[in-house]
């Protein structure tokens, strides 16, 4: 009904601005042909003055018709446009907005009321452990709702963007990428359900690594770094339209049960101000210099990652390079490498055959190129996939 009004509103307004041009243009017309029988009838003996003056008038007739014309033409066409934009204007949609067919709005509004166990927080969310009525684990990721500061126009302009661009991330489908099932807009919070990762983060992990609580060997540490970088080269390359992920890091890399990697949040720190947890050792040097992003910008941060994963240690803490601390995990590497103790960089615990060794300096050396100063030293996702998955053969 609401539908059917607004397109009988654009009817009238269209059959309105019509009337009003045709009879500015029948007027037009009306005054040139009393014009010509004037001059017509005019006697021989009329001045070129008179005859002069009569032209003048007639051309300006014209001209002020068509000026009419062409301005009811444009504030007809801006009336139209302001009417089809607020037809076609995404609703803001309130309860469970599911994209899985497992799941349904009724036991997903319900979980989400009922008592949930907190897996892990940070400055860009917590993720809440979720079982619905069905016996489904799920995660959730509960953010703060962009409801909280601006005015209510803005508010509403920021929450129709937000359902526009997570409609479009729950159409990505990859084995690395965590995919959005379903999504929540509350009062004060806005909640992201994916399936539920039994390993947690690569962060968590690393932390039981760095511990002694965990072991993981070269051979699942690179078949995660392989992971994670075919989910870039999905979203970089096979999309309609390229994905940039904006805040790759390892607390945004989760891991399944057989350790197989999937990139979570891809997009939202671009989509939702809130969550954007700003400049870290992650993020490229352009990014915080020039404020640009493109998917060499991803590629530095998987090289962190990358990184990450052969040495062990936490890139967020200071390194000692030329007999000074405070330098990045990037220098460190790059000294090491110049000096020709790159084997130094390797994570001990994991050293083991001569042919791993030899795989983990060769992805050392991809690590460096990965974390370039200038984007267009660093390799494209897409060839990085070749690179790593052919280091068997070096």
């Amino acid at each position: 009904m609401e539908q059917r009004r607004r397109s009988n509103t654009i009817y009238l307004l269209l059959l309105f601005f019509f009337l009003v041009f045709t009879s500015r243009t029948n007027t037009s017309a009306s005054c040139r042909r009393r014009t010509v029988k004037h001059l017509s009838t005019t006697p021989p003996s009329s001045t070129p003055l008179q005859s002069s003056i009569t032209s003048k008038v007639m051309v300006f007739s014209i001209a002020s018709g068509i000026l009419i014309g062409l301005v009811s033409a444009l504030v007809l066409a801006f009336l139209v446009r302001c009417i089809v934009k607020y037809m076609q204007q995404t609703p803001i949609l309130k309860g469970p907005v599911v994209f899985s067919p497992e799941l349904t709005p009724k036991s997903l509004y319900g979980a989400l009321g009922n008592g949930i166990q907190l897996l892990g927080s940070g400055p860009n969310g917590k993720y809440h452990k979720v079982v619905l009525d069905n016996g489904l684990v799920v995660a959730v990721k509960r953010l703060c709702s962009p409801e909280a500061s601006g005015s209510s126009t803005s508010r509403n302009s920021v929450k129709r963007r937000l359902q526009k661009e997570l409609e479009l991330l729950a159409i990505l489908r990859h084995m690395n990428l965590m995919s959005l099932r379903a999504y929540v807009l509350e009062s004060n919070e806005f909640s992201l359900v994916y399936d539920y990762m039994p390993n947690g983060s690569l962060e968590d992990v690393m932390t039981k690594v760095r511990a002694k609580e965990l072991e993981l060997g070269w051979e699942v540490r690179l078949r995660v770094a392989v992971g994670i970088v075919q989910g870039l080269q999905y979203l970089h390359f096979s999309c309609d339209h390229q994905v940039l992920h904006y805040n790759l890091k390892p607390t945004n890399v989760m891991l399944d049960s057989e350790f197989e990697p999937r990139l979570a949040d891809c997009g939202l720190a671009k989509i939702m101000a809130a969550s954007h947890t700003g400049v870290s050792c992650y993020s490229a040097p352009e990014s915080s210099q020039s404020n640009r992003y493109t998917d060499k910008s991803d590629i530095f941060s998987f090289g962190m990652i990358l990184g990450l994963l052969l040495t062990g240690r936490d890139p967020t803490q200071p390194f000692c390079v030329d007999g000074a601390s405070g330098g990045s995990l990037g220098q460190w590497l790059k000294h090491l490498q110049q000096s020709g103790e790159a084997r130094e960089a390797l994570d001990k615990s994991i050293l083991g055959e001569e042919v791993e060794e030899d795989e983990m300096l060769m992805a050392l050396r991809i690590t460096i190129i990965c974390l370039s100063d200038f984007p267009a030293d660093r390799p494209s996702s897409d060839e990085l996939v070749h690179m790593l998955t052919q280091l068997h053969s070096f």
